[in-house]
């Protein structure tokens, strides 16, 4: 096992043979860590936290630290974090509370930039990208293949839709549908994640039902339920609206408008 001898890694942790630790990594007593992952120089993983294969925690992470919840009082709770993940430089992420289920989950092949936080109970699904610097508070969830621009932020419980991209700066209060595009402080609606779309190889005819449904919701004059339900009319049965209409009618936030 290439650690090396610089290392503190506690004799109860449970690290694969293939894994790697670099100069003056700290590695706690809970922790799990399967193979082929890389641990770099003077990164801090800690807690209860189970790590899966192939991902890449570069320098000075500090995964699996108590949260910053002043509610918190010691209560056993988890970090799991997938594969194929990589987690930048001053990257932090933190255990789960016992008011939000108790686990903070990253799934696979994310991509967490440098200063980038994701907060206690947060879900954060397949294939995410959080730019520098972008948080992600407390009980957030996040569905697959979001794009957080530099600097943004989503406030505690609030839900992301799959495929939408959060621009640079933007300050989300709301959940935000699957699909779109949202800037400004406090995030509004501007359009379709086209680009988004498109890299997920949504075919023209499915592209076509998410820009008319977007017509219905943001640019019809109906209420928003109203709309809802024209929407679940004129398109549903398909996959893509199906998912759209589930996400606006499960809101306790709101939708961001």
């Amino acid at each position: 096992m290439p650690i090396h001898p610089t290392a503190v890694v506690d004799k109860h942790a449970e690290l694969d043979s293939s894994v790697e630790v670099g100069p003056f990594a700290v590695i706690g007593p809970q922790v799990k860590i399967g193979r082929g992952t890389r641990i770099g120089a003077h990164a801090v993983i800690e807690g209860d936290t189970t790590i899966g294969k192939d991902n890449h925690i570069f320098q000075f992470a500090a995964l699996g630290a108590i949260p910053q919840d002043l509610k918190y009082a010691g209560e056993p709770t988890r970090l799991e974090i997938g594969d194929h993940n990589q987690i930048r430089e001053f990257a932090t992420v933190h255990l789960g509370t016992a008011g939000g289920g108790g686990v903070t989950r990253i799934s696979n092949h994310c991509l967490l930039m440098a200063n980038s936080h994701v907060a206690h109970d947060v879900k954060l699904g397949e294939s995410c990208i959080l730019a520098n610097s972008s948080a992600l508070a407390g009980h957030v969830v996040v569905e697959d293949r979001v794009i957080f621009g530099g600097l943004s932020a989503v406030h505690q419980f609030t839900r992301i839709g799959r495929l939408a991209f959060v621009s640079g700066g933007a300050m989300v209060t709301q959940d935000v549908p699957p699909y779109v595009t949202v800037q400004g402080d406090r995030a509004e609606v501007v359009g379709i994640n086209t680009v988004g779309l498109t890299r997920a190889h949504f075919k023209d005819e499915a592209q076509a039902r998410v820009k008319n449904a977007f017509k219905i919701l943001y640019r019809s004059k109906l209420g928003f339920r109203e709309a809802i339900a024209h929407v679940r009319a004129e398109h549903g049965g398909f996959e893509e609206i199906d998912h759209l209409v589930a996400f606006l009618e499960n809101s306790e936030r709101g939708i961001a408008r």
